[in-house]
């Protein structure tokens, strides 16, 4: 199919409508076989959970035009199931993992024509939600339930390459012990604005959010997960029970071991070990890794020595492999890549 007269190049990582979206509704215990359609307004009560208490769920992932010409989703098989854990913690009814994988197809496919040429450097990024929609005004589940999935066309998240950013330690916590910081819940992101908000007022591109409990551990931001390279090349990742597991995350661990050769540990991270590390990266779904130069503890500086004009050796070269798999120019470990078939 012919592409759409889009100056690909020059898109933002921003919404763009496209021509078609999947709903499927949960009524009376069961979900309903869902459908197509191309009006992207959602009508419900003024009473539905997800207004009331914030009785929401989501995903994001990409899809791409490889160097072979193909369009591709890179590892949704992980999202389905990371969509069911979220909604299971939120007492919703789960969206069939298969079901989530045929309401990708069938997206992409409908929009295939959003989806950015090879080279453009950009992408089109898959929104699957879920919400509460049947009214609820006493504290407890909604009885129905909507899943939607759109697509929009989005650019590189660095224009001009990704230069690395300033972060500072957060005064405010994530998620706490026992919380929902593990799972992808839209009050989750909620909570993090005013803190990302008061960040960018004071000059800091992200916050670095310490464990609740103690506030000595490192835990991750408001949307990605901390990795980190020490002098001798070791790769290291926080390990905590409010991260959200990020699929990219796990995918750049395992790049490492298996491609790179490095060797990885994904463990407890003290905050006072951060100032020893040679790296740092924040690795997540829009960016694949965004290079950080620089974390300010309340004035004090830890200056990283990969600098602040370009990203580190190490994390560089975990960059250009995972983005090479996806793309098609590095071949992938069986299961990663989901072709759409169109």
């Amino acid at each position: 199919m012919e592409k759409k007269n889009i100056d690909w190049s020059n898109l933002s990582f921003g919404y763009i409508p496209t021509e078609a979206r999947y709903v499927s509704n949960y009524k009376n215990g069961a979900w309903d076989e869902g459908t197509m359609t191309t009006d992207a307004t959602v009508t419900i009560s003024e009473c539905a959970g997800v207004l009331q208490y914030c009785q929401a769920c989501f995903e994001g992932l990409k899809a791409y035009t490889t160097e072979q010409g193909k369009t591709v989703v890179f590892r949704p098989d992980l999202n389905a199931k990371r969509m069911v854990d979220s909604a299971k913690r939120l007492e919703m009814p789960a969206f069939p993992e298969d079901r989530f994988l045929d309401a990708i197809d069938k997206v992409v496919a409908a929009n295939v024509a959003y989806v950015p040429p090879y080279g453009s450097g950009a992408t089109l990024y898959i929104r699957p939600y879920m919400f509460g929609s049947s009214p609820v005004i006493g504290v407890k589940p909604a009885e129905e339930y909507q899943f939607r999935t759109f697509v929009t066309p989005v650019g590189p998240y660095f224009k001009g390459g990704a230069k690395p950013i300033t972060i500072k330690v957060s005064d405010f916590d994530r998620a706490a012990p026992n919380g929902t910081g593990h799972i992808k819940a839209g009050l989750n992101y909620a909570m993090s604005l005013h803190a990302i908000v008061t960040a960018h007022e004071e000059g800091f591109d992200e916050n670095m959010y310490l464990d609740a409990a103690t506030r000595t551990n490192v835990e991750e931001t408001g949307g990605a997960n901390f990795l980190f390279v020490t002098k001798d090349n070791t790769v290291v990742t926080p390990k905590s029970s409010s991260i959200l597991p990020s699929i990219t995350r796990r995918s750049l661990v395992y790049v490492a071991e298996h491609y790179l050769g490095l060797k990885v540990e994904e463990r407890v991270v003290p905050f006072e070990e951060v100032k020893e590390f040679a790296e740092c990266g924040l690795c997540g779904t829009a960016a694949v890794i965004s290079p950080v130069g620089k974390v300010v503890d309340h004035g004090k500086e830890i200056c990283f020595a990969s600098g602040m004009e370009k990203m580190g050796p190490t994390i560089q070269k975990l960059y250009d492999t995972l983005t090479g798999i996806q793309m098609g120019r590095i071949e992938a470990p069986e299961g990663w890549i989901h072709e759409i078939p169109v």
